[in-house]
């Protein structure tokens, strides 16, 4: 019994030796930008091996940031989702401290922002992109306020749910 042609360079597939990403993030790039890049939506620059709030440098690259393209797609990393009666009854107070823990993570770390705020009649989510500000967020809140805080990660979609309620 003969072995059917192999095209030339060809390996089999070593199931033992598949190389598993660590994290897979669809909005993470794939390959290291140039350096200096800037995002011409937000005005980011990616230098240093990181996106940073610099001035725009000369001749620098464009390409969108992660945190822009997640805005473009609708395509949040994080849902903080806020309930309770001590909520309604200090509401405005705790929306200006989610909205300053917020701004002083964006200064340090330009992809953590908040996509957007939606008030519903029995609960307030805030959207983010970034699991790390999802998560920041409602231990700000927890630091502050106490009640009870839990967080449900999704390791497949790179997605963080924060519940916070008192």
């Amino acid at each position: 019994m003969t072995h059917p042609a192999r095209p030339s360079g060809f390996q089999p597939i070593r199931h033992d030796r598949l190389i598993q990403e660590a994290q897979h993030d669809s909005y993470k790039n794939k390959e290291k930008l140039p350096q200096p890049t800037l995002c011409p939506d937000c005005g980011a620059v990616f230098m240093a091996g990181r996106w940073q709030w610099l001035d725009k440098p000369e001749g620098a690259h464009e390409s969108v940031c992660p945190a822009c393209h997640r805005q473009r797609d609708h395509f949040p990393a994080g849902y903080v989702t806020i309930t309770g009666d001590f909520f309604n009854a200090h509401e405005e107070e705790a929306l200006q401290l989610i909205r300053h823990h917020a701004e002083r993570e964006k200064a340090e770390h330009p992809l953590q922002r908040i996509m957007e705020i939606d008030k519903t009649k029995f609960s307030t989510v805030v959207i983010t992109t970034d699991i790390h500000l999802a998560r920041g967020i409602g231990e700000a809140l927890h630091h502050a306020y106490k009640g009870e805080l839990e967080f449900h990660y999704n390791a497949e979609q790179n997605l963080l749910r924060v519940n916070w309620s008192r």
